[in-house]
């Protein structure tokens, strides 16, 4: 398995669920620099998926996970910024097939829609899935990429 820095953040509706999978990928081998939130007062989510969009940017971090209460919110936010790719998924599925054809490299979850299981499968199938690239995969995601600029 390949280890990588992952960038970790969350509101206040997605705190419970961060700590979980920050204990995950810890013990997965994982380097997790933790940006917060860590308590349950209200925050505002754009500020996490800022963080995290930084975190990439400055190649502190390869991957980002981002939770807000029903990951929606904080994937909108995080997809503002260049060369982020976020995808809000909710079963192994969407997470293989966001990094198979997406080049995903933000994955967001919903603390309040997803179990803290499901969740910690979602993350293991993302970050063990390469993109597939191809002139079709490549193609699109370079568009996407443009489409920020």
């Amino acid at each position: 398995m390949t280890s990588h820095i992952i960038a970790l953040a969350a509101d206040h509706g997605g705190v419970e669920l961060k700590d979980v999978l920050r204990e995950d990928l810890v013990k997965a081998g994982h380097k997790v620099v933790d940006l917060g939130t860590n308590g349950s007062e209200s925050v505002d989510y754009p500020d996490f998926a800022n963080a995290v969009a930084d975190a990439l940017r400055s190649g502190k971090a390869n991957f980002g996970v981002l939770v807000c209460g029903t990951g929606i919110g904080i994937s909108i936010a995080a997809n503002r910024h260049q060369d982020v790719r976020a995808a809000l998924v909710h079963d192994a599925f969407t997470a293989r097939l966001s990094r198979q054809h997406n080049d995903a490299n933000v994955i967001c979850f919903g603390g309040r829609t997803i179990g803290a299981e499901v969740a910690k499968d979602c993350l293991k199938v993302f970050l063990e899935t390469p993109f597939d690239g191809g002139d079709r995969h490549a193609r699109r995601v370079a568009k996407l990429n443009g489409l920020s600029k």
